[in-house]
């Protein structure tokens, strides 16, 4: 299985995909750890795949996305963004509606809570 295939295969396949250096739970980056400490305190259930495990699927989720950075979110198959737009959109609201026009569950209330300490 090429590295192409087994990436499309993740992302069709699950709801949401993190690609990210480290796992969630031990995340290993800054910027992997910030976009999944905000799926992880929001309760959305993700799947993440550790690109440092694969070199393979390392620069092949750059090359199948066209986006030259690690993390990497995924909902229902498409491409949403990195840090700083994952991190944007947390703020402004935008990943709340994202969520929700796409059936993936998570806790209003703490995505407020992240919000109000940031406000």
């Amino acid at each position: 299985m090429t590295a192409e295939t087994q990436i499309k295969d993740t992302v069709t396949t699950n709801d949401v995909v993190l690609f990210m250096k480290g796992t969630k739970s031990m995340p290993q980056c800054g910027f992997s750890s910030r976009v999944a400490g905000v799926l992880n305190f929001m309760g959305v259930e993700f799947a993440d795949v550790n690109v440092l495990a694969d070199d393979d699927i390392r620069q092949g989720i750059k090359d199948y996305s066209d986006w030259p950075t690690v993390p990497q979110l995924y909902v229902k198959g498409e491409f949403i963004g990195g840090c700083d737009i994952i991190t944007e959109m947390m703020l402004s609201g935008e990943l709340d509606t994202l969520f929700t026009e796409n059936s993936v569950g998570f806790d209003k209330d703490a995505a407020d809570k992240i919000r109000e300490a940031n406000g």
